[in-house]
């Protein structure tokens, strides 16, 4: 009895070992069958998806799929092209292309439609928007594709490593380029917006941008016309990244528009911003509306309102894109009651700056592109007016006060240490190549007034300045002892002006340290010459 005993039960664990192999078997067939069949499967819905969802033909190089845990979903070499008429206008790169995507979704994925995945993971993606003149000459030529059906639908998409250029049909402009560290979208559908957030990797002046808003919906006839909108913010952004400036940027704003133009309203703090002219770091900000145009990578200031130091300034005018060598800033720049020290102090190495005062000033600025210092490239020109001028080198300052005094036939109290005078100065002035160009420039103070033009270099090394002083004494009465205001009198009439007060030709020379002032006799022989 027992050895029949042992036989059936030898016998049920037998015939359970074999159905436990045949399970197994079973199962490795069905999951083989399973992967042969899931590949062909899911790479037809991605690129039906695709197709279905830009109206246009979908290339994937490499297609893979792992059924040990759920659907594990790898592919390579993503093409996405612009729809069939654009490409039959002549656009020739991929519309989307990605190096690398990944997904997990449950097996049971394979039995629904659309089947429904959590996050695709995407990585050295690039988008390339058609220029706007071949979207539009394209409408109608192409064939109309058949469009198949939405069959995965995507909650969340996870990008890194990305660009977005968006193409130009103007001969003279490079395409306009985003750099994209990470884009994170939710909420992915084809007929709404997507909600985003990402980082944008900003290359001059260095720093990273992070923005969050929408995306959308995906125009697919204009892809350029699809929506925008968001907040961002853009921190610790290296200045000297730009040669010739420096100083660490902060900036804040929102943004809206399609990505052919987009409108961006902002604010800037720099707390030490400086130009190589000086290395002098100021308090620097800013308040702006700009237009960034796709079109032509141009960037339109409309306007930028800045206050530097304490003086409030605007600028309007565009941030022109040319081809091969970057950019050309052309601003016009409108001070209406500044302060000529923060001017002086960004621009000048002379500590403190050569004068105080009130300055109202309209000027055209002008940056060309190259690889030079910012001083060297920046051209400004325009008109000036200065009030209240007070000069901070104490001789100079005494030097204006006394001849002041003699001017209006006081010589007795012209001495060091007189009271100060208020004196006004206007002119016309061309700035370029880390000098001053100036002309007409008319300085008047109580009893006079001083015409020059010439020269001032902006590192102070350089004075080179020539006019004419005419005050309102005559030259015999700007002297104080009797005698010499005696010796003085038969000169009076070659130094009058039409036989009032005096017309005396000087000049101004020398350096920041060493400033000096004198009589330019030859100054006056050449100008006679000329007018003969």
């Amino acid at each position: 009895m027992s050895d029949s005993k042992d036989k059936r039960k030898r016998g049920v664990w037998g015939w359970i070992a074999v159905s436990g192999l045949i399970l197994v078997i079973a199962l490795v067939i069905v999951a083989d069958v399973m992967l042969h069949r899931a590949n062909p499967i899911l790479k037809g819905r991605v690129v039906e998806t695709l197709s279905t969802q830009f109206k246009s033909r979908v290339e994937l190089d490499k297609f893979q799929v792992s059924v040990l845990r759920g659907l594990e979903v790898s592919g390579d070499g993503l093409r996405i092209y612009p729809p069939d008429d654009v490409v039959a206008a002549g656009a020739t790169k991929p519309l989307i292309s990605l190096n690398h995507f990944s997904f997990h979704a449950p097996l049971s994925g394979l039995f629904i439609k659309p089947m429904h995945v959590g996050t695709v993971h995407v990585s050295g993606m690039a988008i390339n928007i058609p220029p706007r003149e071949m979207r539009q000459q394209a409408q109608g030529l192409g064939p109309k594709r058949k469009m198949g059906k939405i069959k995965i639908v995507v909650e969340k998409i996870v990008i890194d490593d990305s660009k977005l250029v968006i193409g130009t049909a103007k001969p003279n402009k490079d395409p306009k380029e985003f750099e994209l560290k990470q884009i994170v979208m939710l909420d992915v559908g084809p007929e709404r917006p997507w909600s985003y957030d990402a980082t944008l990797v900003n290359a001059v002046p260095k720093g990273d941008i992070h923005a969050e808003g929408t995306f959308g919906p995906w125009n697919v006839e204009g892809p350029g016309d699809s929506m925008v909108t968001g907040h961002y913010t853009f921190d610790h952004a290296e200045l000297n990244t730009i040669k010739g400036i420096s100083g660490m940027l902060s900036s804040v704003g929102d943004f809206k528009g399609q990505l052919d133009r987009i409108e961006v309203d902002g604010t800037t703090e720099t707390p030490n911003f400086s130009l190589d002219t000086a290395n002098h770091g100021m308090p620097l900000h800013t308040k702006f509306h700009a237009i960034v145009d796709g079109l032509s990578g141009d960037t339109y200031l409309q306007p930028v309102e800045a206050k530097l130091g304490g003086s409030e300034f605007s600028c309007n005018g565009a941030i022109v894109n040319v081809k091969g060598k970057g950019h050309i800033i052309d601003l016009d720049v409108n001070v209406p009651n500044g302060r000529i020290q923060d001017f002086l102090q960004l621009a000048v190495k002379t500590v403190p700056p050569v004068m105080t005062g009130q300055v109202t000033m309209k000027a055209k600025l002008h940056i060309r592109p190259g690889k030079e210092s910012v001083s060297q490239k920046l051209g400004l020109q325009g008109g000036f007016s200065l009030r209240q001028i007070h000069f901070t080198n104490p001789e100079v300052e005494d030097k204006v006060d006394m001849l002041s005094l003699r001017a209006q036939g006081d010589p007795k109290d012209a001495k060091p240490g007189a009271a100060d005078v208020h004196s006004q100065m206007q002119g016309e002035f061309v700035m370029g190549e880390g000098k001053l160009h100036l002309s007409n420039l008319l300085y008047t103070l109580p009893g006079g007034k001083v015409q020059l033009s010439g020269v001032y270099s902006l590192d102070g090394e350089q004075f080179d300045l020539t006019g004419t002083v005419q005050t309102e004494a005559k030259l015999s009465q700007m002297v104080a002892t009797r005698w010499k205001s005696w010796l003085l009198k038969p000169v009076d009439p070659f130094f009058s002006n039409n036989g009032v007060g005096t017309n005396i030709p000087v000049k101004i020379t020398g350096t920041k340290g060493a400033p000096k002032f004198g009589l330019d006799f030859g100054h006056k022989d050449k100008k006679g010459k000329d007018k003969q």
